[in-house]
Protein backbone atom coordinates (compact mmCIF):
# COMPACT_ATOMS: atom_id res chain seq x y z
CA UNK A 1 0.00 0.00 0.00
CA UNK A 2 0.98 3.23 -1.01
CA UNK A 3 0.75 5.85 2.58
CA UNK A 4 0.51 9.34 1.90
CA UNK A 5 3.46 11.09 2.14
CA UNK A 6 4.07 14.39 2.92
CA UNK A 7 7.86 15.96 3.60
CA UNK A 8 7.03 19.87 4.40
CA UNK A 9 8.43 21.11 7.52
CA UNK A 10 11.12 18.07 7.45
CA UNK A 11 14.76 19.16 7.51
CA UNK A 12 17.07 15.78 7.77
CA UNK A 13 20.73 16.12 7.79
CA UNK A 14 23.64 14.21 7.61
CA UNK A 15 27.66 15.18 7.68
CA UNK A 16 27.79 17.20 4.20
CA UNK A 17 24.52 17.62 2.86
CA UNK A 18 20.62 19.53 4.12
CA UNK A 19 18.36 17.18 3.04
CA UNK A 20 14.80 19.47 2.69
CA UNK A 21 11.82 20.37 0.75
CA UNK A 22 12.41 22.10 -2.23
CA UNK A 23 12.15 26.03 -2.40
CA UNK A 24 11.51 28.40 -5.76
CA UNK A 25 14.89 30.13 -5.25
CA UNK A 26 16.44 26.69 -6.02
CA UNK A 27 15.69 27.12 -9.28
CA UNK A 28 18.82 28.16 -10.74
CA UNK A 29 20.88 25.36 -9.19
CA UNK A 30 18.07 22.68 -10.32
CA UNK A 31 18.35 23.89 -13.50
CA UNK A 32 22.21 23.81 -13.19
CA UNK A 33 22.52 20.09 -12.41
CA UNK A 34 19.05 18.89 -14.34
CA UNK A 35 20.41 20.42 -17.68
CA UNK A 36 23.55 18.45 -17.93
CA UNK A 37 23.83 15.72 -20.44
CA UNK A 38 24.04 12.56 -18.96
CA UNK A 39 22.18 13.39 -15.36
CA UNK A 40 18.32 13.08 -15.73
CA UNK A 41 19.02 10.23 -18.32
CA UNK A 42 20.66 7.94 -15.81
CA UNK A 43 16.91 8.41 -14.25
CA UNK A 44 15.05 7.68 -17.03
CA UNK A 45 14.05 11.43 -17.92
CA UNK A 46 15.65 13.75 -20.62
CA UNK A 47 18.08 16.21 -19.14
CA UNK A 48 16.22 20.06 -18.86
CA UNK A 49 16.15 21.91 -22.24
CA UNK A 50 15.28 25.50 -20.60
CA UNK A 51 15.25 27.04 -17.45
CA UNK A 52 11.02 26.67 -17.88
CA UNK A 53 10.76 23.48 -17.74
CA UNK A 54 12.73 22.99 -14.80
CA UNK A 55 10.65 25.44 -13.40
CA UNK A 56 7.50 24.02 -13.94
CA UNK A 57 9.39 20.03 -12.42
CA UNK A 58 10.18 22.07 -9.52
CA UNK A 59 6.92 23.72 -8.71
CA UNK A 60 5.23 20.25 -9.20
CA UNK A 61 8.55 18.99 -6.54
CA UNK A 62 7.13 21.91 -4.29
CA UNK A 63 3.32 21.20 -4.70
CA UNK A 64 3.40 17.12 -4.21
CA UNK A 65 5.31 17.10 -1.48
CA UNK A 66 7.46 13.61 -1.72
CA UNK A 67 10.84 15.40 -3.27
CA UNK A 68 13.57 16.54 -0.75
CA UNK A 69 16.15 18.85 -2.19
CA UNK A 70 19.54 17.70 -1.41
CA UNK A 71 21.64 20.85 -0.37
CA UNK A 72 25.63 20.41 0.16
CA UNK A 73 26.48 22.13 3.34
CA UNK A 74 30.14 23.75 1.81
CA UNK A 75 28.55 26.07 -0.45
CA UNK A 76 24.74 26.16 0.09
CA UNK A 77 23.87 24.79 -3.44
CA UNK A 78 21.40 22.61 -4.88
CA UNK A 79 23.21 19.77 -6.15
CA UNK A 80 20.21 16.62 -6.42
CA UNK A 81 17.07 15.52 -5.11
CA UNK A 82 15.48 12.53 -3.73
CA UNK A 83 11.82 11.53 -4.15
CA UNK A 84 9.91 9.33 -1.87
CA UNK A 85 7.35 7.95 -4.74
CA UNK A 86 4.29 5.19 -5.35
CA UNK A 87 4.71 1.96 -5.80
CA UNK A 88 2.72 -1.29 -7.24
CA UNK A 89 2.96 -3.56 -4.46
CA UNK A 90 5.94 -6.18 -5.24
CA UNK A 91 3.77 -8.91 -4.58
CA UNK A 92 1.35 -10.43 -2.53
CA UNK A 93 3.00 -10.98 0.33
CA UNK A 94 3.65 -7.01 0.27
CA UNK A 95 0.20 -5.97 -0.71
CA UNK A 96 -1.04 -4.98 3.06
CA UNK A 97 2.42 -3.53 4.47
CA UNK A 98 3.31 0.02 3.31
CA UNK A 99 5.92 0.86 1.15
CA UNK A 100 7.12 3.62 -1.58
CA UNK A 101 10.27 3.64 -4.28
CA UNK A 102 13.35 5.84 -4.10
CA UNK A 103 14.62 7.38 -6.54
CA UNK A 104 17.68 9.76 -6.47
CA UNK A 105 19.65 11.92 -8.83
CA UNK A 106 22.92 14.39 -8.16
CA UNK A 107 24.48 16.51 -10.20
CA UNK A 108 27.35 15.29 -11.97
CA UNK A 109 30.03 17.91 -10.45
CA UNK A 110 29.54 15.83 -7.33
CA UNK A 111 29.75 12.39 -9.07
CA UNK A 112 32.09 9.52 -6.61
CA UNK A 113 32.23 11.79 -3.36
CA UNK A 114 29.55 9.25 -1.41
CA UNK A 115 27.25 11.91 -1.04
CA UNK A 116 24.28 9.76 -2.35
CA UNK A 117 24.69 6.85 -0.71
CA UNK A 118 24.89 9.15 2.37
CA UNK A 119 22.09 10.86 1.59
CA UNK A 120 19.60 7.22 0.83
CA UNK A 121 20.55 6.35 4.12
CA UNK A 122 19.44 9.21 6.25
CA UNK A 123 16.03 9.12 4.08
CA UNK A 124 16.07 5.32 4.68
CA UNK A 125 15.62 6.41 8.38
CA UNK A 126 13.10 9.02 7.89
CA UNK A 127 11.31 6.88 5.73
CA UNK A 128 11.35 4.11 8.19
CA UNK A 129 11.43 5.78 11.63
CA UNK A 130 9.34 8.93 10.73
CA UNK A 131 6.81 7.92 8.09
CA UNK A 132 6.34 3.99 9.63
CA UNK A 133 6.67 2.64 6.41
CA UNK A 134 7.22 -1.28 6.62
CA UNK A 135 9.73 -1.76 3.49
CA UNK A 136 10.95 0.93 0.49
CA UNK A 137 11.47 -0.44 -3.11
CA UNK A 138 14.80 1.07 -5.31
CA UNK A 139 15.86 0.13 -8.30
CA UNK A 140 18.79 1.04 -11.69
CA UNK A 141 19.38 0.32 -15.35
CA UNK A 142 21.50 -2.92 -15.80
CA UNK A 143 23.80 -0.59 -17.23
CA UNK A 144 24.04 2.12 -14.09
CA UNK A 145 27.26 0.81 -11.08
CA UNK A 146 27.15 3.86 -9.64
CA UNK A 147 23.23 3.23 -8.65
CA UNK A 148 24.28 -0.52 -7.87
CA UNK A 149 26.55 0.86 -6.11
CA UNK A 150 24.91 3.39 -3.91
CA UNK A 151 22.06 0.34 -3.40
CA UNK A 152 24.39 -1.90 -2.14
CA UNK A 153 25.83 0.21 0.07
CA UNK A 154 22.71 0.97 1.80
CA UNK A 155 21.33 -2.70 2.56
CA UNK A 156 19.06 -3.43 -0.07
CA UNK A 157 18.21 -7.32 -1.10
CA UNK A 158 18.19 -7.77 -5.03
CA UNK A 159 14.54 -9.22 -6.01
CA UNK A 160 14.20 -9.51 -9.74
CA UNK A 161 15.21 -7.83 -13.35
CA UNK A 162 12.32 -6.35 -14.88
CA UNK A 163 11.45 -3.77 -18.31
CA UNK A 164 10.81 -0.19 -17.12
CA UNK A 165 9.21 2.04 -19.64
CA UNK A 166 10.79 5.37 -18.63
CA UNK A 167 9.33 9.00 -18.48
CA UNK A 168 10.99 9.72 -22.10
CA UNK A 169 9.47 6.55 -23.30
CA UNK A 170 12.38 4.66 -23.73
CA UNK A 171 11.96 0.78 -22.45
CA UNK A 172 15.52 -0.27 -20.29
CA UNK A 173 16.58 -3.72 -18.22
CA UNK A 174 16.10 -2.44 -14.64
CA UNK A 175 17.14 -4.38 -11.36
CA UNK A 176 14.70 -3.96 -8.40
CA UNK A 177 15.46 -3.96 -4.88
CA UNK A 178 13.76 -4.29 -1.33
CA UNK A 179 14.70 -3.03 2.09
CA UNK A 180 12.29 -4.11 4.81
CA UNK A 181 12.20 -2.62 8.34
CA UNK A 182 13.80 -4.59 11.09
CA UNK A 183 10.90 -5.23 13.69
CA UNK A 184 11.81 -4.93 16.90
CA UNK A 185 11.10 -7.65 19.14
Amino acid sequence: MNPEVNINGYILETERLIIRPFKHSDLDDFFEYASVDGVGEMAGWNHHKSIEESKEILNMFIDEHKTFALEFKNNKKVIGSIGIEKINPLNDPYKNLYGREIGYVLSKDYWGRGLMTEAVKRVIDFCFDDLHLDYLWISHWINNDRSRRVIEKCGFEFVKEFQHTCINGEVRMSRGYKRIKIKEA
